[in-house]
């Protein structure tokens, strides 16, 4: 498909956050931007799950979190772009960026198939391994230096699957979350009942039982979990580290249940990383959202709430300086510096924040001295079923995970 040889703004990626950032330029009546995407067509796998009460207060209050796999969260955001009369030009893969020779605030931004748009803002939304970010050589690392998490916790799998015979139990509810701390890590389960089978497909062919999401926590000494971990290692993680509601022993489980279709399956470090800048210019105003500029542990639910409100505001902001350039053709760029500035300040708030979660998370269970016969681990688990019946500490910790105090 071909595109256009000028934009105002290019989005760079159709994830979550570009497409909040094409939905909330529209939202600001910025109509002149287009959206590009390097894959043929968006993903049908699960992977982020959380939306906080920070993501979807905008408009009007939703005090609760929200369970929606990411395909569906992308899905209903596509659709409504797609009322608005925006489609996502896809394949388009970036692979070079440089300043017009004529206008020094445009940039040309060329494709792997030869194409080239000229843009005056460009938005990159394009993942981990950015290409914007890579073409402006911006650093990428932790705020912190390496390895400054517990081993325990540095490497994971996540997976959704089905079960046979589904499995009971008020573990089982629907749209509940179950964690299972252990002297290895920790496990968690997720029910989504039936809600999201037609998107979640399996071979091309929808779901039809209950789907579960699975995480856990892969001890170093079990070695390095597979890129894509099969339906075995899964089940032997299950009966390993799983409630008994769902593990195939029967000496653990009255009513055995075995691990039917893996839906979905991936690995994951618990790193975390953040661009040295989300804002600079290369003739064009360039920002960074999303895992772009920003990536750390899913502890907490974090990663795609705060690529979605990076793109808010920052759509906002673009549009701000957008009227003032067509007011002032000399206008600097204060507007679009203080919210970059906003951004990369709640990214380090976040990174530090899902790093407390995973260093308590991490606790062990080894005596923490000879002289004191008790773990670290333990004494963690007994503050919490202390504190935790305390109306305001859960109030507190909602809070904390809402996002609200750090939109």
């Amino acid at each position: 498909m071909s595109l256009p040889e000028n934009t105002t703004v290019l989005i760079v990626g159709a994830g979550p956050a570009g497409l909040a950032a094409a939905l909330s330029l529209s939202h600001h009546g910025c109509h002149d931007f287009v959206i590009v995407d390097a894959i043929a067509k968006g993903q049908n796998a699960s992977r982020a799950i959380t939306i906080h009460s920070a993501t979807v207060e905008k408009h009007s209050a939703h005090p609760y979190v929200l369970l929606s796999p990411q395909n569906v969260t992308e899905l209903v955001l596509g659709r409504k772009l797609r009322s608005l009369g925006v489609q996502v030009q896809r394949p388009h893969r970036v692979v070079g960026m440089k300043q017009n020779e004529k206008d020094p605030r445009i940039t040309e931004v060329s494709f792997e198939d030869g194409q080239v748009i000229r843009a005056r803002y460009i938005i990159g939304a394009d993942g981990a391994r950015s290409t914007i970010r890579t073409i402006l050589g911006i650093g990428f690392s932790d705020p912190d230096g390496p390895n400054l998490v517990n081993n325990l916790m540095t490497q994971m799998i996540t997976a959704d699957v089905t079960f046979e015979p589904e499995p009971t139990g008020s573990l089982t509810t629907e749209g509940h979350l179950n964690i299972i701390l252990s002297s290895d890590g920790f496990f968690m389960l997720v029910p989504f009942g039936n809600h999201f089978n037609a998107e979640l497909m399996r071979d091309g062919k929808p779901v039809t039982k209950s789907i579960f999401r699975v995480l856990c926590t892969i001890p170093v000494k079990n070695g390095e979990p597979p890129h894509a971990p099969p339906k075995e290692y899964i089940q032997d993680l299950i009966d390993a580290y799983g409630p008994t509601c769902i593990t195939s022993d029967p000496s653990l489980n009255t009513t055995p249940v075995k691990l039917d279709q893996l839906v979905w399956s991936t690995r994951f470090r618990t790193h975390s990383a953040i661009a040295d800048r989300a804002f600079t210019r290369l003739g064009a105003a360039i920002f960074l959202v999303g895992d772009a500029a920003h990536i750390h542990s899913p502890a907490g639910g974090q990663g795609m709430n705060l690529a979605i409100r990076d793109a808010i505001f920052l759509a906002e902001a673009v549009t701000k300086h957008i009227q003032a350039f067509a007011e002032d053709p000399d206008v600097d760029d204060t507007i679009l510096q203080e919210c970059a500035e906003v951004r990369h300040a709640r990214a380090l708030e976040i990174v530090g924040f899902t790093k407390k979660l995973l260093r308590v998370a991490s606790l062990t269970h080894d005596a923490y001295a000879w002289w004191m016969p008790f773990s670290l681990a333990s004494i963690r688990d007994l503050v919490l079923r202390i504190v935790g019946r305390f109306d305001f500490v859960q109030s507190r910790m909602a809070w904390s995970l809402s996002g609200l105090g750090r939109r």
